[in-house]
């Protein structure tokens, strides 16, 4: 009886010391989300970098299988205008209620539900992904450097989702309807 009590303890202790889980802190400021934003009958759009304001990703026997990051909505920058005027004026529009009305809905985030790899660095994520208090779930394709320690992807959302449903009255200067992001989160150890 005592031996079995013994191979029972070993047993349990092996299975846990084998399943270990750590988390891990993103660096903000080695971190980048850039965003796009097309028109929908003609070529071109704008583009620029919102802040992750925190995070960090969950790694599960060396792998990771989790995490969350939160983006300060009210850092929004545009890129591409160089005319300062017409910039904030950009700025201003989507900062306001006809995009992320960043006075009442100043953070969303992302939280990783669900990771399933197609090899060690390639990985399929799910996600629910917070936009103006409306959470919702996502997809996407992402892939971790081990030794440049990031985790990067692409995807696009519908803006209607998240009632980001500002319509422009002129054809001309529609916007489409997928907003896209480009995401690198920098790892502060791996």
């Amino acid at each position: 009886m005592k031996k079995q009590v013994v191979l029972i303890v070993f047993t349990i202790g092996l299975c846990l010391s084998s399943y270990s889980q750590e988390k891990i802190n993103i660096s903000t400021e080695k971190s980048e989300l850039k965003w796009f934003g097309e028109y929908a009958f003609y070529f071109g759009g704008h583009d620029g970098i919102i802040n992750i304001s925190e995070g960090h990703l969950i790694r599960t026997d060396n792998l990771i299988s989790g995490g969350e990051f939160t983006v300060d909505m009210r850092s929004i920058i545009c890129n591409d205008i160089e005319d300062e005027e017409a910039n904030a004026g950009l700025i201003d529009h989507l900062k306001n209620e006809d995009f992320f009305a960043v006075d009442h809905f100043s953070k969303a985030k992302l939280v990783i539900t669900r990771v399933e790899y197609h090899d060690d660095t390639h990985m399929k994520v799910y996600a629910d992904l917070t936009i103006k208090e409306i959470t919702l779930p996502i997809d996407f394709q992402a892939e971790v450097n081990y030794e440049t320690q990031q985790m990067t992807t692409k995807f696009k959302i519908d803006r209607q989702r998240w009632k980001i449903d500002y319509n422009s009255k002129l054809r001309d200067s529609a916007i489409a309807d997928g907003i896209g992001f480009e995401i690198t989160l920098s790892i502060k150890a791996l």
